[in-house]
C-alpha cells in the first residue's frame, strides 16, 4: 500500500497532523489547502498550529520526500477531506467546504480513486458528498451502484477522526479507527489505509454508522459534562464547594463524574450534539437538554465576574485562557474565548487583561475592544482586582493559591478551590 498516492485536502488540526503522520509511515502524500501562506510555512517546515511533536515529524516528513504543500489539487489516487463542517442556524450541516473540496476533487478524477470523509459529519453526509462528486462527474459512477453501464467506478467512505488536540501524533497511532466504507471494497481499500500508519485495531462498518459513532461518542462526553456543569450551579447555590463533592462522590467504585468548567468548546464535543438532535428532534430530547446545560454556563461565569467586580469595585481583570482545553492555541467554539468577549462588549469601563500563553495576540473577535489587552499571565495577575480562570494551561498550574491573596478569584476549572 505504501505505492499508492494520496491528498490530504485541508491541513488544519486533524489534516496536517493526519498527512505528517502518514507520509512519515512511507505513503506518498499531498496536503492541499487553500491557505497560501499557511502552504508556504508548511513547506518551510513551519508548523501553522500548536501540537506537541508536530514540527519535528513535518520536518521529517519534508526532508524523506513522501510529502509536500499545494494550494492547487491533484490528481492521487486516494483522497482524505478534512475540512471544517459547521452547523447553519437550524444546526444543519454547512455542506459548503465539503462540496468546495468535492468540487475540486471531480476534475482530477479519472476512476478507480476512494475518496474519504473525515469530517465529522451527521448521518448521510459522506452520500451527500458522493452524490456531488457523481453530479459533476456523470461520467463515473460509484461502487456498488446498479447499471455500471461500464463506467470508470470511484469508492467512498467516511473515517473519522478520534484524536485528542495536544496528544495527536501519539493517537493517531494508537488509537482504534472505524472504517465505513459505502462497499465493502470501499471499506477494504479504506482499511489499507489506514493501516499505513495506525497501530490500533481498524473497525470496519458503513459510512452511515461510522457517521453516527463519532456523533456519538462526543454525545456521550458532552451529556457527561452537563451532568458536572449542572451539578456545579446547584452546588453553588447551595454553599457546596463543588470540586470536593465530585470527588467525595467519585470515590464509589461505579461512579466517575467529570469537571465542570466554563462551557464546553472545540469543533467535536460543542458541535456534534447537535447534528443528532437535528437528525432525529423527537428522541434526542437528553442530548437536546444537554446541549441546553452546557451553552448557558458561560452566562453564569459572566454574572459571577460581575458580582466580583461589584464585591470588590474592581478596574481590572485578568483573563487566564482563551482556547477551548488546555496546553493548546484552538479556539474554535471555544466558551473561554466568548465569555472575554461578551464580558468586554458588556463592561466597556473595566480593563480585561488577557492572557493565553498560546498565542501572541489577542484573536480578531477580540481586537476590537479598547478595554481588552494581551499581557502575559504574571503581569495581568499583578496588576489585576479579579482573577477569571478559564482554561487551566500548564502555566497557570504553577500558581499557588497564596501567590494570589488580595485578589477576588473566579475559578471555573477548580484549581485552587
Amino acid at each position: 500500500m505504501t505505492n499508492t498516492t494520496v491528498a490530504f485536502v485541508g491541513l488544519g488540526y486533524i489534516g496536517l497532523p493526519t498527512a505528517v503522520v502518514m507520509a512519515n509511515s512511507g505513503v506518498d502524500v499531498t496536503g492541499v489547502d487553500v491557505n497560501e501562506a499557511n502552504v508556504e510555512r508548511i513547506n518551510r517546515g513551519e508548523v501553522t498550529l500548536v501540537e506537541p511533536g508536530l514540527e519535528e515529524e513535518l520536518k521529517q516528513a519534508l526532508e524523506s520526500g513522501n510529502f509536500r504543500a499545494t494550494t492547487s489539487q491533484i490528481h492521487a489516487m486516494a483522497y482524505i477531506i478534512a475540512v471544517p463542517t459547521p452547523f447553519t442556524e437550524n444546526y444543519d450541516v454547512d455542506m459548503k467546504y465539503i462540496y468546495s473540496a468535492a468540487e475540486a476533487i471531480a476534475p482530477q478524477l479519472k476512476g478507480d480513486e476512494l475518496i474519504i470523509l473525515e469530517s465529522t459529519s451527521p448521518p448521510l453526509t459522506t452520500k451527500k458528498m458522493a452524490d456531488k462528486i457523481l453530479e459533476l462527474r456523470p461520467d463515473l459512477i460509484a461502487d456498488g451502484a446498479e447499471n455500471q453501464e461500464g463506467k470508470p467506478v470511484l469508492y467512498f467512505a467516511h473515517c473519522p477522526e478520534r484524536i485528542l488536540p495536544g496528544k495527536a501524533m501519539e493517537e493517531l497511532r494508537t488509537n482504534d479507527r472505524i472504517i465505513g466504507g459505502q462497499t465493502p471494497e470501499a471499506t477494504k481499500r479504506a482499511t489499507e489505509i489506514y493501516a499505513t500508519f495506525c497501530e490500533a485495531e481498524l473497525l470496519p462498518t458503513n459510512d452511515v454508522t461510522a457517521e453516527m459513532a463519532k456523533l456519538t461518542e462526543n454525545s456521550f462526553r458532552d451529556v457527561n459534562i452537563a451532568f458536572a456543569n449542572e451539578l456545579s450551579l446547584i452546588a453553588d447555590n447551595l454553599d457546596i464547594n463543588v470540586w470536593e463533592l465530585i470527588e467525595l462522590a467519585n470515590h464509589h467504585p461505579r461512579v466517575n463524574i467529570l469537571q465542570p468548567g466554563p462551557g464546553v468548546g472545540g469543533h467535536c464535543i460543542a458541535v456534534d450534539p447537535w447534528f443528532i438532535v437535528s437528525a432525529d428532534p423527537e428522541n434526542s430530547k437528553l442530548i437536546h437538554t444537554a446541549r441546553i446545560v452546557n451553552d448557558g454556563k458561560p452566562k453564569w461565569v459572566i454574572d459571577k465576574v460581575k458580582e466580583a467586580i461589584a464585591e470588590t469595585n474592581a478596574s481590572k481583570v485578568a483573563v487566564l485562557g482563551l482556547a477551548f482545553k488546555a496546553d493548546i492555541d484552538d479556539l474554535r467554539e471555544s466558551p473561554a474565548l466568548n465569555i472575554a468577549i461578551d464580558i468586554a462588549e458588556e463592561l466597556e469601563n473595566i480593563h480585561f487583561l488577557v492572557a493565553e500563553p498560546n498565542i501572541s495576540e489577542l484573536p480578531k473577535r477580540l481586537k476590537g475592544f479598547d478595554n481588552a489587552k494581551h499581557k502575559d499571565y504574571e503581569e495581568a495577575i499583578a496588576d489585576a482586582d479579579v482573577i477569571l480562570l478559564l482554561v487551566d494551561h500548564k502555566e497557570f498550574k504553577t500558581l499557588e493559591k497564596f501567590e494570589l491573596e488580595g485578589k477576588k478569584l473566579v475559578d471555573t476549572k477548580g484549581l485552587w478551590n
